[in-house]
């Protein structure tokens, strides 16, 4: 049990940003193999700065000299508990700047949404000289904040509800595993400041519809009792949604589709037990609607138990 127990401080929580023209985190304990134990609680803290000056105006790569180098600063807060070996449950919060080089647009600051997480290990078999582990997940957001979300690329967020499932397969063999995860996310309806707005016809309301979108993943690497490193492949496609119409500025429903690369690095010193370091990275390679974003990353989270144990 010891042995368990050590094996999961190094894992609690290593947190990756998916980030697009709208800014988005979602916390990487959603979508790894890894379990916090009953009755353990994982405190995490992360930072991310995203940037760049190539878009994808619907199809055509460019730059846009007003905006320069858009960037961001993300601080991401939260907590991972697990109610029993199998269930944990998570919550994290981001604090969220953004803003540009070149220009009069303004960023904004502020906290974006809370997001939360259910994730339950429904399988777990050894299969040949390996573990094959599936994970259900579900999540959920809800914006915490009035801030703007018919303001892109600037935006904090969408400022939508959404819930999301996600189905997880992980094999580990010995300190080497491979993943694969599909999930489906459903958007709910946002109200911007105006009355009348134009996609590819036009609109009399002030209700934006957003469309749904999936999330695919592939992800495989090497995991020890101190050191994790993990190579990443995400893939964003909303199902729906208009292209950035030329030299216009984005808006909430357009089409946002994204591939990035990217990877993880934690590590657990010996000096103090629970304690992990993690840092990271990802870029886009290709996309719809979006920024080619570059994004580095470092994070510190604290494994404890809440309940006293017997000897």
């Amino acid at each position: 049990m010891k042995y368990f127990l050590r094996y999961t401080y190094r894992y609690c929580v290593g947190i990756i940003a998916c980030v697009a023209l709208s800014q988005t985190v979602c916390a990487q304990t959603e979508s790894d193999a890894i379990m916090i134990p009953k009755n353990y609680l994982c405190v995490a803290g992360m930072y991310a700065h995203n940037s760049w000056d190539n878009y994808w105006e619907g199809t055509l790569k460019r730059d846009n000299l007003n905006l320069g180098t858009v960037s961001s600063n993300i601080y991401n807060a939260g907590l991972v508990y697990g109610l029993s070996n199998r269930i944990n449950i998570s919550a994290f919060v981001p604090y969220i700047q953004t803003k540009a080089s070149a220009g009069t647009l303004r960023g904004q600051r502020g906290f974006q949404d809370i997001n939360l997480a259910f994730k339950w290990m429904a399988i777990r078999e050894q299969i040949g000289t390996g573990i094959l582990s599936f994970h259900a997940i579900a999540t959920g957001s809800i914006p915490v904040s009035d801030y703007q979300g018919d303001y892109l690329p600037f935006a904090l967020g969408s400022r939508s509800k959404s819930v999301a499932l996600r189905g997880l397969i992980n094999y580990q063999r010995g300190r080497f595993f491979i993943a694969g995860a599909g999930q489906y996310i459903r958007k709910d309806n946002i109200t911007i400041d105006r009355d009348a707005y134009y996609t590819t016809e036009m609109h009399y309301t002030n209700q934006v519809a957003l469309p749904n979108a999936t999330n695919f993943l592939v992800s495989a690497g090497f995991r020890s009792l101190l050191l994790n490193v993990e190579a990443i492949a995400t893939k964003y496609t909303t199902l729906g949604g208009f292209d950035i119409t030329r030299n216009n500025m984005p808006f909430p429903s357009n089409r946002m589709n994204a591939t990035a690369v990217g990877g993880l690095v934690k590590y657990m010193p010996q000096y103090v037990r629970g304690l992990e370091f993690t840092i990271g990275g990802s870029y886009v390679t290709s996309g719809r609607n979006v920024g080619q974003n570059t994004q580095i990353m470092g994070g510190i989270d604290y494994v404890f138990s809440v309940k006293k144990e017997k000897n």
